[in-house]
């Protein structure tokens, strides 16, 4: 990750040369194809974050996020022992600040690419204003629900999980069962090499339930399976106990087919912050309470204001 400045909390224009041909080489197994950087105004370097970068090549879009993976404990006595650069930038009574450099095997970055990337997925990575929408049942029967039928949101991805046509072998725990059952994998955005930034999403088997704003008391089976074998499955994998796991579901959801999120307690996930996310075993307690809990009660969540759901609570006047 590099290093945030003061130039890091406004939108920057971001031309660099990236060596993303490497990336894009291995997953083509072509030749060598002539990739240029293109300018994300909204583009930022974000802490904990990382870099998001776009980048075009012949006719078709790629996105790069870069981030720096969090430090293995087991490596800590090597970086205190190892020399490397050091700038000392403050200093204040007993306090001084150093900027380090590393060794290269000390300074690991992880990097996702998306290719090939749609618009719609260099718009995700663009900097944008957020608004808090507060969606009503009538809302969502009105705006929500209409926009997202209207959508052709693809989803390909999770059924090949689910029918083991990509990522079997990652797998770490599946309850077969095609009504209250699902699968657990890690998420893309943990590289499984140490505890700190845990990450996994139990991808339910049954494909007609979009949301949280889908769920009744009949889909409690199934919620009550995930929260409980997923936790058993991660302390036994990870030996992560349940008392350290924020488990809990998005609203607005990322993608339209139920998943529920497993991170580490103290690892500040993205989107795991009150507007978004919704703790499993609170959702299992409220349907428990009332079945329809979930089709009567208002819901807030964040939009982007480039989303065009966004828009259409606009043009309803909502926002």
């Amino acid at each position: 990750m590099l290093r945030p400045t003061s130039k890091t909390l406004t939108p920057i224009k971001l031309f660099l040369k990236v060596l993303v041909h490497i990336f894009l080489l291995k997953l083509e197994g072509l030749g060598e194809p002539q990739v240029s950087p293109i300018a994300l105004p909204g583009a930022v370097v974000r802490p904990h974050l990382g870099l998001k970068i776009g980048l075009s090549g012949e006719g078709t879009d790629a996105v790069v996020i870069l981030e720096k993976t969090p430090f293995q404990e087991e490596k800590i006595p090597d970086l205190l022992k190892k020399p490397m650069n050091t700038e000392l930038q403050m200093q204040n009574d007993i306090y001084c600040t150093f900027y380090l450099s590393p060794p290269p095997e000390l300074s690991e970055i992880k990097a996702t690419v998306v290719y090939p990337a749609t618009e719609k997925h260099i718009q995700k990575y663009l900097r944008q204003e957020v608004h808090l929408i507060r969606e009503t049942w009538e809302d969502y029967k009105d705006i929500t629900l209409p926009f997202i039928q209207s959508q052709s949101f693809s989803i390909q991805w999770v059924y090949n999980i689910l029918e083991k046509k990509a990522e079997a072998d990652r797998i770490v725990h599946e309850n077969p069962d095609p009504s209250n059952g699902f699968v657990l994998v890690p998420d893309l955005k943990w590289n499984q090499n140490q505890l700190d930034d845990l990450y996994l999403i139990a991808l339910v088997h049954r494909r007609d339930i979009k949301s949280l704003r889908d769920l009744t008391a009949e889909h409690l089976p199934l919620l009550r399976n995930v929260l409980q074998e997923g936790k058993e499955a991660i302390g036994k994998r990870f030996g992560v106990p349940g008392s350290q796991l924020r488990i809990y579901l998005h609203y607005q959801p990322s993608y339209y087919h139920l998943h529920v999120h497993f991170t580490a307690l103290g690892y500040d996930a993205p989107g795991s912050s009150v507007e978004r996310a919704h703790l499993l075993a609170d959702v299992i307690d409220n349907l428990a309470m009332d079945s329809t809990y979930y089709q009567k009660r208002a819901l807030t969540f964040p939009l982007r204001a480039d989303e065009p759901l966004f828009k259409k609570f606009q043009e309803a006047g909502k926002v």
